[in-house]
């Protein structure tokens, strides 16, 4: 019978992960992971969104989704009320600063992976770099195996669609196999959820990604969830994030 770790991941992204086109406005491709204890996930993050979300809409059916929440646009129309907006935020502002998790994120720039023409693949650099990082975490807390038996840790991923959901879960099952910077395999298990599925981690890591890829592309760009997000970041003992909790690629 397989054995789980004490923790859980949440996975989103933000911008196109393909290479054909490149977006001059936002070329870059983010992977934000969320990496939870499952003890503070059920006790205190997912009691906190919830309680925006009855103070917001009512109940708390609402799938929160940043690019929706941004333009005002779906159930997230209530707030073009300026002052109902300001509060909404401040309060998942104040929920995201409280909450006990650890983010790994990828930050890849479009245009300059273009210019290696290696036919890389933003999506699967990205997995690569978070799922080593994430190993090391776990590994550091004796959460990869015990008694000599791997400990298996979920990453749950929104789904994108059949042909793009097949070939994320072969990405991902070739790093976990090995395909990795230590060549070793990854006690980590993809769970691929629906867009609908109203899970708060999924949101979360949704809510953080943009703000991460809008830090490296306008730094002098006021940016209140970065100041949040970057004391989330996983940090070597010195206190550097930049190749622990984020890696910027090439």
């Amino acid at each position: 019978m397989a054995q789980f770790s004490d923790y859980i991941v949440f996975v989103d992204e933000s911008g196109d992960h393909g290479m054909a086109s490149i977006d001059p406005a936002f070329p870059l491709f983010v992977l934000s992971c969320c990496l939870i204890s499952k003890r503070d996930y059920m006790a205190t993050v997912v009691p906190a969104i919830q309680r925006i979300k009855f103070a917001t809409f009512g109940h708390d059916a609402v799938v929160l989704h940043e690019r929706e929440i941004r333009r005002d646009i779906g159930p997230f129309a209530v707030l073009r009320d300026r002052d109902k907006k300001q509060a909404f935020l401040d309060a998942l502002t104040d929920a995201l600063a409280l909450a006990p998790m650890t983010i790994f994120a990828a930050v890849i720039d479009k245009r300059r992976l273009q210019d290696r023409q290696r036919g890389e693949n933003p999506y699967e650099i990205s997995m690569r770099f978070c799922l080593e990082r994430m190993y090391y975490k776990l590994s550091k807390q004796g959460q990869v195996a015990q008694a000599g038996e791997p400990l298996t840790t979920h990453v749950l991923c929104e789904a994108r669609g059949r042909s793009e959901d097949q070939d994320l879960e072969l990405a991902f099952r070739r790093i976990c196999g090995g395909d990795n910077f230590s060549g070793i395999e990854l006690p980590f298990d993809p769970v691929i959820c629906d867009k609908k599925s109203n899970a708060i981690g999924l949101q979360l890591a949704d809510l953080i990604a943009r703000p991460i890829g809008v830090r490296q592309l306008r730094p002098e760009q006021p940016n209140r969830a970065w100041q949040v997000i970057e004391q989330k970041l996983d940090k070597n003992p010195a206190g550097r994030y930049l190749g622990y909790g984020l890696k910027c690629f090439p």
